[in-house]
């Protein structure tokens, strides 16, 4: 019997084969790179940063008289030399917003131009990658001076977080239940989906995990009698998580309807699987938790799985006061992030404070 392979793994070979098409479309230095980032970032990470630096790379052959008759994956270490301070500045005003182009399509009626629109985030994570990039290129003296250190990320600016209130938590489910606001179209497919939907949202409600862990999840990972399972987190490292007795309920419930279903080869483990018989991707469980939530919160239009963690942690620290508890059961790698989003002082506490201080009478 041959050994299983687990979904995180093959999601890794996955990641890895795209990340080598994508240097094929690179720079020889940008493999070199990848590779001196390998033990340090997940094949995630670097995915993300090949698409970036192809995106750079893609804007100074567009825009820079120096790379315009330069094929990308010929520019060399000299060339990359030439790269200014003000290629860059000019990089992130473009990234605000551009069209995306296929090099290897023509754009017409089939293919036409996307307009792209990058935000505050967005930007910090390409220059920080461009940033790096030019740190390693310094380093190893294949440029002579590193421009990339003159160009100052944008201030990030810290939003508020977006959570559901217990009411509104309850009319999220109670859709699912009842179906009340669906089209007939989506009416036909609960009758199908509901018990799966149901247990995915309790899951999100009632552990806090992410939607790329919940995906991974096979059935073998539960423990009913614990109210336990195993997640595998960011970076790969396995932890054991707790729910309480209401999502051991429908979990329950839901693999009855699970054992019926003939997977498809290669899915036969997968917890949640899609219409189509597959372990479901993180857009399919994105949608289908958009849905719903448009129906249950309509002034919240950006319920996502992240928002309802985002419940789960505020919900969390709101019971428990444990900053460091939230952190963990987060799976944060750094208490401070917690901090950032989750130990912020109410309104209401500011109130009750400033009824405390005793002063003189006047």
């Amino acid at each position: 019997m041959s050994k299983r392979t687990s979904y995180q793994t093959q999601h890794s070979i996955r990641i890895n084969d795209r990340l080598k098409d994508l240097q094929r479309q690179l720079p020889s230095s940008c493999t070199d790179y990848f590779r001196s980032i390998s033990q340090t970032t997940s094949p995630l990470t670097r995915l993300a940063y090949a698409y970036d630096l192809r995106l750079f790379f893609q804007y100074l052959h567009l825009e820079s008289m120096y790379f315009a008759n330069t094929s990308i994956v010929a520019i060399t270490g000299r060339d990359l030399s030439e790269i200014t301070a003000n290629d860059i500045a000019g990089f992130q005003e473009y990234l605000q917003q551009y069209v995306k182009t296929n090099f290897s399509k023509e754009t017409d009626e089939e293919n036409p131009p996307i307009l792209i629109q990058n935000y505050e985030l967005g930007i910090m994570r390409k220059l920080s990658c461009i940033r790096s990039y030019f740190e390693y290129l310094f380093r190893n003296e294949i440029i002579a001076a590193n421009v990339a250190t003159r160009i100052t990320l944008p201030k990030r600016h810290e939003k508020p977080i977006l959570y559901l209130e217990p009411e509104e938590v309850q009319k999220l489910i109670d859709t699912v239940k009842h179906g009340e606001g669906l089209s007939d179209r989506q009416q036909k497919y609960l009758s199908i989906t509901k018990q799966r939907d149901i247990a995915i949202l309790m899951l999100f409600l009632g552990t806090g995990i992410r939607v790329s862990e919940l995906i991974g999840i096979d059935i073998d990972d539960l423990d009913l009698n614990d109210n336990a399972f195993v997640v595998t987190r960011k970076g790969g490292n396995q932890v054991i998580l707790y729910y309480p007795d209401t999502v051991k309920s429908v979990l329950e419930e839901y693999l009855l309807a699970r054992k019926q279903v003939a997977c498809l080869p290669g899915h036969e483990f997968a917890l949640f699987l899609s219409l189509q018989r597959r372990r479901m991707t993180a857009r399919a469980v994105e949608n289908m938790v958009k849905k719903y939530a448009l129906i249950a919160t309509p002034l919240k239009k950006r319920i996502s799985p992240h928002k309802l963690r985002s419940t789960f942690g505020t919900t969390l620290y709101q019971e428990t006061g444990d900053i460091y508890l939230v952190s963990d059961a987060l799976g944060h790698s750094d208490v401070n992030t917690t901090k950032r989003h989750y130990a912020s002082i109410k309104d209401s506490k500011r109130r009750e404070a400033a009824q405390k201080i005793t002063l003189p009478d006047v």
